[in-house]
């Protein structure tokens, strides 16, 4: 699982003119069942996603097809971790540590 944290290296209003693209985007990873919740940091400088992927490598990928990257209005921080315990209803989530 990863925590995918974003943080805004432009004003807000170069933020607000790719926002319909990036929203459209996280559509699609949560259609692909890649995302589980997002959200805007407060304050509002960046954001937060939990996700799922294979590795790191596939969940990468899917960072830089981000309208936001791609447009330079957000870096990324990805940070994987091992998901040991759930809330009920994410329990096909759970992993075993290596």
């Amino acid at each position: 699982m990863f925590v995918l944290e974003l943080t805004y290296i432009v004003p807000l209003e170069a933020v607000d003119a790719v926002l319909p693209a990036h929203v459209a985007w996280l559509d699609e990873q949560y259609a692909q069942g890649r995302f589980l919740a997002s959200g805007r940091k407060d304050p509002r400088d960046g954001g937060v996603i939990i996700a799922v992927a294979e590795d790191r490598t596939e969940i990468e990928r899917v960072v830089a097809s981000d309208p936001f990257v791609i447009a330079g209005v957000s870096d990324y921080r990805v940070t994987e971790f091992v998901a040991t315990k759930t809330a009920p209803g994410l329990e096909r989530y759970r992993e075993t540590p290596r």
